[in-house]
């Protein structure tokens, strides 16, 4: 399985209140539907390189990555490729590039109202929590430090 990474782009990595999605502009089969911004780790680049290249190259912005977003297996399963999502923060507005045809903020509230990628579902009913209640995000942090204790 080959390694992709996004960033789940919020205004705020404590107590978030809303969350960035993009509307995929292609292939046909996936054109509409929405996912979280970034792209394939190519060979040999380092995961965390690779999410801030694809920012840049996406939304013109460079991302501040805060924790993991993590599965119940740490990446998230898409199909054929397993997925490492960050938490993070932009210092300007992203610019909506080619690879999508929008770019839309979204809170608690209207988050699950879009029509996710299906491997996206499960990431976007978690970030809905945390969105919901900012307290999980520093649970989950402290989690995961006990479990690497």
């Amino acid at each position: 399985m080959s390694l992709v990474v996004a960033v789940a782009l919020v205004d705020s990595l404590t107590h978030p209140t809303r969350l960035l999605a993009a509307q995929r502009s292609y292939p046909k089969d996936l054109a509409g539907k929405w996912e979280l911004p970034g792209g394939k780790v190519e060979e040999g680049e380092d995961p965390t390189h690779a999410c801030i290249r694809e920012l840049q190259e996406e939304l013109n912005i460079t991302p501040i990555l805060g924790p993991l977003v993590e599965g119940e297996d740490g990446d998230w399963p898409i199909g054929k490729h397993t997925m490492r999502v960050w938490l993070a923060l932009s210092e300007t507005e992203p610019v909506r590039g080619s690879d999508h045809s929008e770019l839309r903020w979204c809170t608690a509230e209207n988050l699950l109202d879009l029509d996710w990628l299906p491997g996206d579902v499960a990431l976007a009913h978690k970030l809905r929590s945390w969105l919901v209640d900012p307290t999980l995000i520093q649970e989950s942090q402290a989690t995961k430090k006990t479990q690497a204790s």
